[in-house]
């Protein structure tokens, strides 16, 4: 099917980072499973709240900091270099897919990045030095220095609204695929999980890599329940 293919949209999730040391967030032992999600709105509004998401990022750190891009990854930069794949589709935050070669405007990133931060007033960007630097000096998540709004990992936390430019090219990128590949998503976070169906609307075929089942499973075209490194290792370098 890649074979035959002449343009692939990989739209990927957090499984194909758990053998990078990035755990996931639904299966047992996931992130969910030991904290609760932040929502927005908590966010916003308790300066607790923003301290308490502030510790939890930095007290995964090291985890991203020692994350490199696995097979999965690889696979894909080396169709991506390959002409297959014009872009990626990811809901993952931690940067591995650019980390593997991908050029930065070429992964869509529908739930941000964890990898710096961002005020939600104006939108500039902090690197995390500058963030940490000021949290344990004051023991406070710091505000934006240009206009005092609270500053947050650039990700899209529960009840933040999607970002618009994202989900348009997404769509887009979708719509005018003829292999669509999702990757390590359970495919149950929507509007995300619209993708594998909006791209078997427009004539694409679908291949749905997973170990668990997915609620989309009966209209893909091929499911692979297996480990994703394993399965998409012999693409590396080729």
């Amino acid at each position: 099917m890649i074979a035959g293919a002449s343009t692939i949209v990989p739209f990927t999730g957090a499984g194909i980072s758990t053998e990078c040391g990035i755990p996931d967030f639904r299966s047992p032992g996931g992130l969910w499973t030991r904290n609760r999600p932040i929502p927005f709105d908590e966010f916003v509004a308790s300066r607790e709240a923003r301290n308490e998401s502030w510790r939890r990022r930095f007290a995964m750190e090291t985890t991203f900091a020692a994350a490199a891009p696995g097979r999965g990854h690889r696979a894909l930069a080396s169709l991506y270099h390959a002409g297959k794949i014009p872009a990626i589709v990811t809901q993952n935050i931690d940067n591995l897919h650019q980390a593997s070669g991908l050029a930065d405007d070429h992964v869509i990133e529908l739930h941000g990045n964890t990898t710096y931060a961002r005020c939600i007033g104006c939108g500039q960007t902090y690197d995390l030095g500058w963030v940490k630097q000021r949290f344990e000096a004051s023991g406070d998540a710091p505000d934006c220095a240009t206009c005092d709004e609270p500053v947050k990992t650039a990700t899209i936390s529960f009840g933040q609204a999607m970002p618009e430019d994202a989900m348009r090219q997404a769509a887009e990128l979708t719509r005018q695929c003829d292999l669509f590949l999702a990757i390590g998503s359970s495919l149950v976070v929507w509007p995300a999980a619209g993708f594998p169906l909006m791209a078997k609307n427009a004539g694409a075929r679908l291949v749905i890599i997973n170990n668990e089942p997915t609620e989309q499973d009966d209209m893909a075209d091929l499911v692979i329940r297996h480990d994703i490194g394993d399965t998409l290792g012999p693409f590396v370098g080729n």
